[in-house]
C-alpha cells in the first residue's frame, strides 16, 4: 500500500512539473497577474490524473501530498521577489483547478497559502496578500463552504502579527478581504453573546503633577504609579468637581484645567469597553460628569488639523515614491497616555472627534435601554444575552438626549464638520439595523437561486405576454393613405392663419369653460372622469387668473378662500363689456413685458 501511494505521488509530480513547464510558454510574465489560464495548459480530450490507480479519495491525497511537496522544494529556493518565484503562483493556480474539479481537496490552494503566509515577513505577506486578492473570486466561486474555516484562520493569524498602529492599512485589506469572502448573513462574526472587548485596557498616569513643577519640564528620574483601565480594576475613580482652584470659567463655563481632567478623561475608557457598568449609579454619575467636563474643554482648547488631513481630503494624489501605507499613518488607533502629551492631544481634532464618537455610541446603547423601547416587541422577542433588567430612568434618559445634541453640534463645527458628521449618523444608523438583526437571531435574508427549469418558464411567459394578440395592418390598406390625396395645398396653412388661433383669449371665456367644467362633473360616473376634469378646471382658472392680474390686481384681495376665477368674475364682465381699463396702473419694477413690447 504504502508502495503504491508513493508510486502515485510521483506520477503526480511528474504531471505537475509538465503542467508547469507548459505554464511558463503560455505565461511568459513573472508577475501575480495575470491569472493562469490553466484550461490552456490541458487539450480538450485529456483528462488530468486519470491514469493514477487508487479510488478518488486515495487520488486526491497523492495529488495533495505531490502539491505540497514541490511547494517546498521551489519555496526552499527561490526568494520571494525573484523572477522565478513564479512558479509557484503558477503551481497555486493550477492546484485550485484541480480543487474546483475534485481532483484534490477544495482547500489545499488556501493551506499551502496558509504555509506561504508563515513563511514570509510582513513584506512578502503583502505580496502574499496581493496573489490572495486577485484570485478571491475564483476561490470561493466553488465549494466554499469548505474553505470558511480556513480563510478564517488565516486571516486572523496574520491579523495577529500585524501592528493596527504601524500597519492600519494592510489590517483594513485583511477585513475586508473577510468580509467578501463570507457571505453578508454569516454568523461567524456574529457576537451573539452580547459580550463586551473588556480586553481593551488602557493604562494612565494616576497622580496628579506636582504644581510646583513647570508645565513644560519632564520628571525623568521619578516613576509615577500607573492605573489600568479594565473590567477587573476595583480602584476607586477620579473624583470630578467643577470648583476649587483647578478649575477656571471660560465666558461663564466652568472647565477644569488639564492636570485635573487628565485621570477623569481616561477614566472614561473604561466605560467605552464596558458599558454595562454603567448600570450602577455612581459609575453613571461618574460618566456624566467626566463626559461634560471633556466636551467643555474640547470647546475651549484651539483646534489643530493634522497634517496632510486637509490635502487627503481634497483628493490630492500622493506624490511619486511616496508609499501607500505611509500616506495612511497619520491615523493612528490606539492613543499615547502620557501626561505630557495630554496637552497637545486634546487640542488635536481628529483626537476628539475620535472620542466622541465612541461616547456617541455608548449613548446609543443607554438610549435603546429605555423604557419606551424596552416595550417594543422587538426587544421583548429578543435573545436573552440581548435583554438587560436595566432601565434608563426619565431624568437620565433626557440628559443623554441633551448630550448626544451637544456632541452632534459640536462635532459639525470646523472643517468639513457636517459632512464628518453626516457620515458618523449614518454608521450609526446603519448599526443600528444590524443589532436589530442580532436581537432577531440572526434570521437569514439571502435569497435561494431561482432554478432553471422555473427562469425558462418565467422567460417564456413573459414573450408570450408582450407578444400582439392582433395582426398588424398591413401597408396599403384603403383609407390610411387618405392624406396623399389631398390636393388643396392652401388648406392646412389657411387653418394656421386663423384669426382665434393668433388672439390672447379673455378672461370671460376661462370662466365660462370653469362653469361648463362644473357642469360636466356634476354628470360623470366614474373617479377617472371626476379627476380629468378637476385637472381641467384647475388649468382654466389658473389662466384665467394670470390674464385677469393684468388689469384687476388689486381686486385679488377680496377672494375668499377656496374660490378662484368665479370670484372675480362680475368685475371681469364688467371690464370685458364696456373696454373700461382707465384704472391707474399698478406700479411694476419688473421691467417692459417682452409681449407688450412685441
Amino acid at each position: 500500500m504504502a508502495v503504491a501511494a508513493k508510486d502515485s505521488q510521483n506520477a503526480v509530480v511528474t504531471r505537475l512539473n509538465d503542467l508547469l513547464q507548459r505554464a511558463r510558454v503560455v505565461k511568459p510574465s513573472a508577475t501575480i497577474d495575470p491569472p493562469l489560464q490553466v484550461a490552456d495548459l490541458i487539450p480538450e480530450d485529456e483528462v488530468l490524473f486519470v491514469d493514477i490507480e487508487g479510488e478518488d479519495e486515495s487520488r486526491k491525497l497523492a495529488v495533495d501530498s505531490a502539491a505540497k511537496s514541490l511547494f517546498y522544494a521551489n519555496l526552499g529556493s527561490t526568494r520571494i521577489g525573484e523572477p522565478a518565484f513564479v512558479t509557484i503562483w503558477n503551481l497555486l493556480d493550477i492546484i485550485q483547478y484541480c480543487g474546483d474539479r475534485e481532483l484534490c481537496s477544495p482547500q489545499a490552494t488556501l493551506l499551502l497559502i496558509e504555509e506561504l503566509l508563515d513563511s514570509q515577513c510582513i513584506e512578502g505577506c503583502r505580496t502574499v496578500f496581493n496573489f490572495l486578492e486577485s484570485r478571491r473570486e475564483a476561490i470561493i466561486a466553488i465549494n466554499s463552504k469548505n474553505k470558511d474555516l480556513v480563510i478564517l484562520r488565516l486571516c486572523n493569524e496574520l491579523l495577529r502579527r500585524l501592528s493596527r498602529a504601524e500597519d492600519p492599512v494592510f489590517c483594513g485589506r485583511v477585513y475586508i478581504f473577510m468580509f467578501q469572502s463570507f457571505p453578508l448573513g454569516d454568523k461567524s462574526s456574529v457576537n451573539l453573546r452580547g459580550n463586551f472587548h473588556v480586553e481593551n485596557v488602557t493604562t494612565f498616569e494616576d497622580v496628579l503633577k506636582d504644581s510646583g513643577v513647570e508645565e513644560d519640564s519632564m520628571q525623568v528620574d521619578a516613576v509615577e504609579p500607573a492605573a489600568t483601565i479594565n473590567d477587573e480594576s476595583k480602584s476607586e475613580e477620579p473624583t470630578v468637581k467643577l470648583g476649587g482652584p483647578n478649575v477656571h470659567k471660560d465666558e461663564g463655563t466652568a472647565t477644569m484645567d488639564i492636570d485635573s481632567l487628565y485621570p477623569v478623561f481616561w477614566s472614561l475608557q473604561h466605560s467605552f469597553s464596558n458599558p454595562p457598568r454603567l448600570f450602577e449609579e455612581d459609575h453613571f454619575k461618574h460618566f456624566q460628569k467626566s463626559l461634560e467636563a471633556t466636551l467643555a474643554k474640547f470647546k475651549e482648547v484651539p483646534k489643530v488639523i493634522q497634517a496632510g488631513e486637509s490635502d487627503r481630503k481634497r483628493g490630492h494624489r500622493e506624490r511619486e515614491g511616496d508609499s501607500y501605507d505611509a500616506f495612511a499613518n497619520t491615523y493612528n488607533p490606539k492613543y499615547l497616555t502620557s501626561r505630557d502629551l495630554f496637552k497637545l492631544e486634546l487640542s488635536d481634532l481628529a483626537f476628539q472627534r475620535h472620542i466622541l464618537v465612541q461616547a456617541l455610541i455608548l449613548v446609543d446603547f443607554l438610549l435603546a435601554l429605555t423604557e419606551k423601547s424596552k416595550s417594543k416587541s422587538i426587544y421583548q422577542n429578543a435573545q436573552k444575552a440581548m435583554q438587560y433588567s436595566f432601565t434608563l430612568r426619565e431624568e437620565d434618559t433626557e440628559w443623554a438626549l441633551g448630550i448626544k445634541t451637544a456632541i452632534t453640534n459640536y462635532l459639525q463645527e470646523g472643517p468639513d464638520g457636517k459632512f464628518y458628521c453626516r457620515m458618523v449618523e449614518t454608521v450609526l444608523s446603519r448599526d443600528k439595523n444590524w443589532v436589530r438583526w442580532k436581537m432577531e437571531n440572526c434570521q437569514p435574508f439571502t435569497r435561494d437561486r431561482v432554478p432553471p427549469k422555473d427562469f425558462g418558464q418565467a422567460k417564456s411567459g413573459a414573450r408570450q405576454g408582450v407578444q400582439s394578440k392582433k395582426n398588424p395592418k398591413p401597408m396599403g390598406v384603403p383609407g390610411s393613405m387618405k392624406f396623399l390625396y389631398n390636393t388643396e395645398a392652401e388648406t392646412g396653412l389657411a387653418q394656421l392663419r386663423q384669426a382665434d388661433r393668433s388672439n390672447v383669449p379673455n378672461t370671460e371665456s376661462y370662466a365660462t369653460k370653469v362653469r361648463m367644467t362644473d357642469l360636466d362633473m356634476e354628470m360623470v360616473d366614474t373617479e377617472e372622469e371626476k379627476r380629468q376634469l378637476t385637472s381641467k378646471k384647475s388649468s382654466y382658472a389658473w389662466k384665467g387668473l394670470r390674464l385677469a392680474s393684468k388689469k384687476q390686481l388689486s381686486s385679488f384681495d377680496k377672494i375668499e378662500h377656496g374660490k378662484g376665477l368665479e370670484a372675480l368674475e362680475p368685475a371681469t364682465s364688467s371690464i370685458e363689456a364696456t373696454g373700461d381699463d382707465t384704472a391707474p396702473p399698478i406700479p411694476d419694477d419688473r421691467g417692459p413685458d417682452p409681449q407688450e413690447e412685441h
